[in-house]
Order: structure tokens, then C-alpha cells, then sequence
């Protein structure tokens, strides 16, 4: 097994939803039954070949041919990575997508065929270059070794212990143990592992294997000063707990008010004189949106903080509580850190990290020395989807943001993005089934499906993501460009040029002067267009989004949005009425309001 594309529902299989998008190949079925299992389908476009392989690597990937290519083209692949292709690396190795070489030996292994591994075929996995003193019958004492921010091996067994410890001595006990790790329960692992990968220490679903080493391959100076750190330990424990008791003292009479709570990764809890004090009451004002005022300060430390004021006095304070603690653990390197938060009587604040070039509006809409060339800007798009990608499919329960919009997106000192506001909207299920009744959002941004009264669903935050790319490309907001005439209406443009086959580089913001790399232009134009499609079901995922900005696949043209039809009618049946009567003018701006309204634009 390299891949699973997970069941067949009648319309797609569970883990390739885009077969719904009916791009190149149309008409998909799937049969099995005695005689084996086969996939039908047709080709949409009589003049393009589409052929699919099971790539050396272990990929599955679609190809296409037709008169405009000169060799076989690759649009799709499964899985994307390398590092997710079953057993890639082998046995008992690890695979880490962000070094060269992807595949190397656990500790304590070595590669079986090292030959074939210098050549890159890992096939065969590594093999202990030690063996296991309990497998030898001279004893039980193998030890551990710990390899932390991994995604688990495959098929683990579960067994009843009640902590780390425990989980620990019952690995020991047997011969054929190989790993083990505590997480909300015992999992152990017997024989060879496979599928180790080593995340990025940001990626919260990181967990800490032990993986079972003899006890002469454990590290030898590790083992001829454990005594002495042992001792050491001990001291460092004893001071430890008078520098608390000091510091706790000291709390108390000064009353400082920064304190963070003894679990790691938990947050801060400030004390209200303490933020009054960093933002000198409240005197400089950052923004303000729907969920409240942002104020800059400066804790003692000199850090730099951001302030958020809560419109939520009526809130209690354990539904408050559990929510913060909810967003601490929500950790992404495209997202707003969350610092810490104060809750006394009713009043609720969120301290976040300060971002020093502000947000994307200030400098794509406002008077500003700073124009953002393409590559920023292109660099601000990919970690923008990234960022919603990680809310929407890597969290315990999905995250939709629900106010995606260029003025939540702040960016750090090398203007990298990060999202802000997460997760102060509701948090929703990950079978996306339950429906937020309070429409939320900004006009502009928002989905059709705000106005029509459907359910919510992470699809939303996608069409809101569209519109943010096309104000990434133009560098004015959407709706002012109406100004200029109905056929300036950037969406409509932006579909308009694709279906004929223009050329993408006249809808650049024209103080970049077209210095842009064409092909990326080309990437967000069709993205922002896919993501604005007037059914959720043909939007692509954020995951998806992301896989066409990295160039990973290509959806081809998207088909012009419906709503831009209607928009486009309502808006010349306001202006007809408009020139009918200049009388009535104040009623007919009402009217145009209305109308973009109603449309979801």
C-alpha cells in the first residue's frame, strides 16, 4: 500500500473531493466486484489526453497531453509529499520533508543496504546496529531514547496504562516492544516502524516517541556523568523551588500581574493594571473591528504586545476561560501568537504579539511610502492559505475564521502574514454539520451562502479568501473599483480575462509596473476565481488552494461565477433607473447598495 483514496461515496472517493470539479475528466465511476476493480471515465475536452501512473516514488499521478503541450504535463498528484507515501523511507527510519536527504535512520539503526541507499532507494529500511540486550536473554536493560515533533508510526496497540511510567515498564516487559509513546493512553509499537515523519516544531500535533535502544548504544558521556546530572538535577529542583517561592513573594506585594501558569504552553494571565499600564491606558489605538478595539503596549520586558479589548462583558467567565485555553493551543507560524488574556469582573482581553508592519490593508488600500512588490505579495497569498488551511484541517475541531479580509491579516518584521481574529467566531465541529445562525463577516468578503440562510461551512472562509486575492493582485479594494465603471469590477475582469485568454499581466496593480512573475499571476487569478464559485461544492478546499498557489495542481479555468451575472444585471438595472430619473437619485444609490447586497458581493 502507498496511498488510500478512502471509500467510494457514489460521486467521489472520500480523500479526492476535487473529482467533483470535473476538470479534464468528467463522468467518473468506480466498479468493483469478482472480477477486480476499475474507474471509468470520460475526457472533457475531445483534443486533450489524460493518463494516470503509479510513479518509482510511490506517487499516483495525472498526466495531460494535447495541442499546446510539447510532452507529457503532470496536473495532479497523491500523495503530495514524498514523506506520505507508505513506508517511503523503509523500516525503522525517519522521513522529514524540510531536509536533504528525506530519509534517514533512527537512532540506533543503520541502513540494511547501504549501497541502495546512497543511491536513494530506501527500500529496504535500516536494521539495529545493536541488538536489543532483552532479545539476547542477558537481561532487561534496554533504555530509551526520545524523538520528539513526530507524526506516529502506523499501526499502533493500546495498552491499559495510566501514565508515562507505566506505559514505559510495560514496554520493557516485552522482548518484541519497540517504541512506545503516552498520549491520553498507552501506544506501543512492536517490530518494525514504519511511516516516522519529523513535523516542524509549530505543528501542534507533534508528539514525543521513545524508541527502545540497548543500553550500549545510549550516548556515553550521557552515561558516565549520570550520577553527576543526577545530583545535579536534584540541586537545580531545590533552587527551583525557592526562586518560585521568591518570585511568588514578589508578586504579591508588587503586584505585577504577568504571570504564567506552570503547564507548558499554557497562557499568561495579566492583571487589568498591568495591560492599563503597558498600553498607557489605552492611548494608542491599533484598529477596530467587529470583536473589538486593538491597543498597542509594552510589557516591563520591553515586548512588544497587542491588545485586543473584547466586546463580550455578558460572557461567563468559564465559557471564557475555556475558549482562551482553546486558542492557546492553536499554534501555526501563519497565525497571530496568542500571549495571554485578562478576565476580571467584565472586563475580557486578549494580548497577542505585535506586528510591526501592521496589517495588508494599511499597506495595499492607504497612502503608503511601502509598495509591496509581487513576490511579497505572492509570499502574503501562499501563507494566507497555509494559515487557514492549518485552522481548517489540522485542528482538533475546525476553525472558520468567518471575517477573512485584508485588514485581519497582519504581517510580521520580514512581512510574513499571519491571520488575527481566529477562532473568536464559533468554533464548529469537524463533520462541519452545525449551522452558525449570527451572520458575521464583512461586506465585500462574504459568501453567498451569509444571505441565502444555508449552513456555514469552512467553504466560506474559501470565498472570502478569493475576494482577498484579487485585492492582492489589483492593490484597491474590490468595491472601490466600481467607481470606475461596471466593467471595472475587479471579480468580473478577473473572470473575463481568463475565459478569453488574456493577457493576466493588464489586472496587476499598476505601481508594481508589471514587474511580476507571470506564472504565479496567472496561479491567483485562477484561484481567486475558483474560490469565489457560487456553489460550495465546487470551491476548492483551503488544503487544495494551497496545492495550486505551490503549483501542485492545476484546476484549469474556472467557470465565470453566476453571482457575477446577477451582480452585473442588478447593477445595470440601477444604473438604467438611475438615468431614468436623476430626480430619485439618493433612493437609487440605496437600491445599488441593495443589490450588491443581495448578491453576496
Amino acid at each position: 500500500m502507498y496511498w488510500t483514496s478512502r471509500p467510494w461515496t457514489g460521486k467521489i472517493f472520500k480523500y479526492v473531493p476535487e473529482i467533483q470539479l470535473n476538470y479534464l475528466v468528467t463522468n467518473i465511476s468506480y466498479k468493483s466486484d469478482e472480477f477486480g476493480s476499475y474507474v471509468s471515465y470520460d475526457a472533457v475536452f475531445p483534443d486533450i489526453f489524460v493518463r494516470y501512473m503509479l510513479d518509482i516514488s510511490g506517487q499516483f499521478r495525472a498526466y495531460k497531453w494535447g495541442k499546446d503541450y510539447n510532452q507529457w504535463t503532470s496536473f495532479w498528484l497523491r500523495p503530495s509529499e514524498h514523506c506520505e507515501v507508505y513506508g517511503f523511507c523503509g523500516a525503522s527510519s525517519i522521513c522529514n520533508q524540510q531536509q536533504v536527504p528525506l530519509c534517514v535512520c533512527l537512532e540506533g539503526f543503520e541502513p540494511r543496504a547501504p549501497k541502495d541507499w546512497d543511491l536513494e532507494d530506501h527500500t529496504e529500511g535500516c536494521v539495529r546496529k545493536t541488538p536489543l540486550e532483552c532479545s539476547t536473554g542477558s537481561g532487561g536493560n534496554d533504555t530509551f531514547v526520545v524523538i520528539p515533533d513526530l507524526r506516529f508510526p502506523e499501526n499502533p496497540e493500546t495498552l491499559a496504562g495510566k501514565n508515562i511510567d507505566e506505559c514505559r515498564s510495560a514496554c520493557l516487559s516485552d522482548c518484541s516492544c519497540t517504541a512506545f509513546a503516552y498520549d491520553s493512553g498507552c501506544l506501543v509499537w512492536k517490530g518494525d516502524l514504519f511511516n516516522v515523519k519529523q513535523l516542524k516544531s509549530d505543528e501542534t500535533v507533534g508528539r514525543e516517541l521513545y524508541l527502545r535502544v540497548a543500553a550500549s548504544e545510549e550516548p556515553k558521556v550521557k552515561r558516565e556523568n549520570k550520577t553527576f546530572w543526577i545530583v545535579i538535577g536534584v540541586l537545580g529542583g531545590l533552587c527551583g523551588v525557592l526562586l518560585v517561592i521568591v518570585v511568588i513573594a514578589k508578586n504579591e506585594c508588587s503586584g505585577s500581574g504577568e504571570r504564567s501558569e506552570a503547564d507548558e504552553g499554557s497562557l499568561t494571565m495579566f492583571k487589568y493594571r498591568v495591560l492599563r499600564n503597558a498600553t498607557k491606558n489605552f492611548t494608542e489605538k491599533l484598529g477596530e473591528g467587529g470583536f473589538g478595539s486593538v491597543f498597542r503596549g509594552t510589557l516591563k520586558s520591553y515586548t512588544a504586545i497587542a491588545v485586543k479589548r473584547l466586546n463580550c462583558p455578558k460572557q461567563a467567565d468559564k465559557q471564557f476561560l475555556a475558549e482562551v485555553r482553546t486558542l492557546g493551543k492553536v499554534q501555526h507560524i501563519n497565525l497571530v501568537r496568542l500571549r495571554g488574556f485578562c478576565a476580571e469582573t467584565s472586563k475580557r482581553f486578549l494580548v497577542y504579539d505585535y506586528m510591526p508592519n501592521g496589517s495588508l490593508e494599511s499597506l495595499l488600500f492607504q497612502k503608503s511610502p511601502i509598495v509591496l512588490n509581487w513576490k511579497t505579495r505572492y509570499h502574503i497569498a501562499v501563507g494566507t492559505a497555509r494559515g487557514l488551511a492549518y485552522l481548517h484541517h489540522s485542528c482538533r475541531e475546525c476553525i472558520i475564521h468567518c471575517d477573512i479580509k485584508p485588514e485581519n491579516i497582519l504581517l510580521d518584521a520580514e512581512y510574513a502574514p499571519k491571520i488575527a481574529d481566529f477562532g473568536l467566531a464559533k468554533l464548529v465541529s469537524r463533520d462541519f454539520s452545525r449551522v452558525i445562525t449570527t451572520m458575521q463577516g464583512t461586506r465585500g468578503y462574504i459568501a453567498p451562502e451569509w444571505i441565502s440562510g444555508e449552513a456555514i461551512t469552512a467553504k466560506a472562509d474559501v470565498f472570502s479568501y478569493g475576494m482577498l486575492c484579487f485585492e492582492i493582485i489589483s492593490g484597491r479594494r474590490n468595491r472601490d473599483l466600481l467607481d470606475d465603471g461596471l466593467q471595472n469590477y475587479f471579480p468580473t475582469r478577473v473572470a473575463n480575462v481568463l475565459t478569453k485568454g488574456e493577457d493576466v499581466d493588464t489586472l496587476l496593480d499598476c505601481r508594481l509596473e508589471g514587474n511580476a512573475n507571470k506564472e504565479e499571476v496567472m496561479k491567483a487569478c485562477k484561484v481567486a476565481c475558483w474560490c469565489i464559485q457560487d456553489d460550495e461544492n465546487d470551491r476548492p478546499t483551503m488544503g487544495q488552494v494551497v496545492q495550486l498557489l505551490e503549483g501542485v495542481i492545476d484546476l484549469g479555468i474556472p467557470p465565470i461565477p453566476q453571482f457575477l451575472d446577477r451582480f452585473s444585471k442588478s447593477l445595470v438595472e440601477s444604473i438604467h433607473y438611475h438615468n431614468i430619473s436623476s430626480s430619485t437619485a439618493s433612493d437609487s444609490r440605496r437600491g445599488y447598495s441593495s443589490s450588491i447586497t443581495i448578491s453576496g458581493a
